[in-house]
């Protein structure tokens, strides 16, 4: 094992340990492994591919190790550079840098309910990247996705705080909306779905496209119709300079905020004429209190060395997870297959399983199916592929991710 460092010598040993008691299994690719080496990337990250013995099937597992207390390696949120955007995994990575990467949060990714209304192709859960909120949290029925078991909701992030230790949290929008009249409470900033009776900001973060999604739905209800009882102001250099019924669309200048109403929210803001002063505040309020310094929505399938109750253990689909070790100082990205070929995917309960077989006490899910892309550099040519198959062989393009970076 030479080459290796501790943490993941320490690592190797609990999955040579899970494979003797029957839990996973080297594949024959991964025989030449057996002895519990994992292919350095680079100094402190590592890759492996496992093959996970399951009821349904064999189930192929890639794996990618990065110990954040190694000098120069560390995670950070990768995203198109705009929240309402998308590429492929392998884009946001390679034009970072990354030694590796995964997909990241559920997202808008079809508004087959609501015909003429654009899918935003924006995550639903909260975003940060360096330490700037790019979006809250959609309502949890407007969301993409499965339903999370009983104490997780749609606040729910991983992340990396300020002091390079990763953790799973929870992120609350507190912002208000201020006017000579009064304040109102902020519902939302640059999400795909607002709460009923809300008022949301929009930023430059959002992107080009139609802001008409966030009035669709309920909060009860993602296929709810859209309400036309809307109102939207552009505000610059706290003043609002335009006024529309209905909300627009294009890039958002890097000087001004865009609230959007809906019901009574709507009502608030079409008493502000152009020229009336405004300011809005903002911020995603940490229940810890270190702050992020990038998160993204992902929620928890293990914490405390246990499975949460209640997961899934029927559907199989290809599974994207990270799991949590050395007190978040050691992070392993993993994909599956679960479409293509031979291999069959797992249900959310094995994918917790599994986490805890590669030796990590807490562990998030990430978006799945189609979306599941794990991608890591060849150590021979340095070049980042793909490591999973791809559903139909094709890389979907996502709106975030998680990257790894060494050096």
């Amino acid at each position: 094992m030479a080459g290796v460092n501790r943490p993941l010598r320490c690592a190797i040993a609990l999955v040579s340990a899970a494979a003797s008691a029957g839990l996973i299994v080297p594949s024959a690719s991964a025989r030449a492994e057996a002895d519990g080496s994992w292919v350095p990337l680079a100094p402190g990250v590592a890759y492996r591919e496992l093959t996970v013995r399951t009821p349904h099937g064999d189930a192929r597992v890639y794996a990618v190790r990065a110990d954040l207390r190694q000098p120069g390696v560390r995670a950070d949120l990768l995203f198109p550079g705009a929240v309402a955007d998308r590429a492929p995994l392998t884009r946001l990575a390679g034009s970072r840098g990354a030694v590796a990467a995964v997909n990241g949060d559920f997202f808008d990714i079809s508004e087959e309910q609501h015909p003429g209304v654009e899918a935003t192709g924006a995550p639903s859960g909260p975003a940060v990247y360096r330490g700037r909120a790019l979006k809250a949290a959609v309502p949890e029925a407007q969301r993409f996705g499965w339903r999370p078991p009983p104490g997780d909701d749609d606040r729910d992030v991983l992340g990396v705080g300020v002091d390079g230790v990763a953790r799973t949290d929870r992120l609350e929008l507190h912002g208000r909306v201020w006017t000579p009249d009064g304040s109102w409470p902020l519902g939302g900033l640059n999400q795909y779905a607002l709460p009923v009776g809300s008022i949301g900001a929009f930023t430059a973060d959002w992107g080009e496209v139609s802001r008409a999604r966030a009035v669709c739905g309920t909060d009860e209800s993602r296929a709810a119709p859209c309400t036309t009882d809307t109102w939207e102001v552009t505000v610059r250099h706290n003043r609002v300079v335009s006024v529309s019924p209905v909300p627009g669309s294009g890039p958002i200048p890097e000087d001004s905020t865009v609230l959007l109403g809906r019901e009574a929210g709507a009502r608030a803001l079409a008493g502000l004429p152009v020229g009336t002063p405004v300011a809005v505040d903002y911020h995603l309020a940490p229940t810890r209190p270190v702050p992020l310094d990038f998160a993204l929505g992902a929620y928890p399938v293990r914490r405390g060395g246990r499975p949460l109750p209640e997961l899934d253990t029927t559907v199989v689909e290809p599974r994207s997870a990270v799991g949590l070790a050395g007190g978040g100082r050691v992070l392993t990205l993993l994909a599956t297959d679960g479409r293509e070929g031979t291999s069959t995917g797992l249900t959310v309960s094995e994918l917790a399983q599994v986490i805890g077989d590669l030796g990590c006490p807490d562990g998030v899910y990430l978006d799945g199916g189609a979306s599941s892309t794990l991608a890591a550099r060849d150590p021979d040519t340095g070049e980042l592929t793909v490591r999973n198959h791809l559903d139909h062989g094709q890389e979907r393009r996502i709106p975030n991710g998680i990257g790894i970076f060494a050096g």
